[in-house]
């Protein structure tokens, strides 16, 4: 499908299935350099990162374990800039290296957020994975330490991204119809 609609919106393909998954195993094979012998936990920051996070996780070959946070910032296609926390964190992150799991950063609230409750915890580093960055749109200082695609200010669905809990199910990544 090139053109999907959910709900009033209507969307293009915007990067295949194919070209994502590619992305994945590229930063997979990074992170297997970068992060062997460390016994990394990842965070995976539900909803939207799940499909990222699963697909990265197939191709980890380290020692390596995996939670997931919930938290939420949108409402409809548009961040609401209000953190919300919904489900908490139960691992012992004390001397751990940690890896963020975002489906995308765009203005670095939400990671703004997870990293202030996360330093608390006195991690042995903290780095950021997201298979999406807005650099244009990002107002934070954190370092994005890995991302797939650094795209345009668009809003998008697809690979775990939704529209009012919609069209996270699709397998590619679609961008909105103006």
């Amino acid at each position: 499908m090139n053109k999907v609609k959910v709900f009033d919106k209507e969307f293009e393909i915007f990067i295949s299935q194919t070209e994502i998954e590619s992305k994945i195993v590229e930063i997979a094979n990074q992170m297997n350099k970068d992060l062997k012998g460390e016994k990394p936990i990842f965070l995976g920051i539900l909803n939207g990162s799940f499909m990222f996070a699963s697909e990265l996780f197939k191709s980890l070959d380290i020692e390596c374990s995996i939670s997931f946070l919930k938290l939420t910032s949108y409402q409809g296609t548009s961040s609401t800039g209000k953190i919300k926390q919904l489900i908490g964190l139960s691992e012992n992150l004390t001397g751990q290296t940690v890896v963020i799991l975002e489906d995308i950063i765009d203005t670095g609230i939400t990671i703004e957020n997870i990293m202030k409750q996360i330093t608390g915890f006195e991690p042995k580093k903290i780095l950021i994975a997201s298979l999406l960055y807005k650099s244009e749109a990002y107002k934070k200082t954190y370092p994005i330490d890995y991302y797939c695609f650094d795209i345009p200010n668009d809003f998008i669905v697809g690979y775990g991204l939704d529209y009012n809990g919609h069209g996270r199910n699709l397998r590619h990544i679609y961008k909105i119809v103006e």
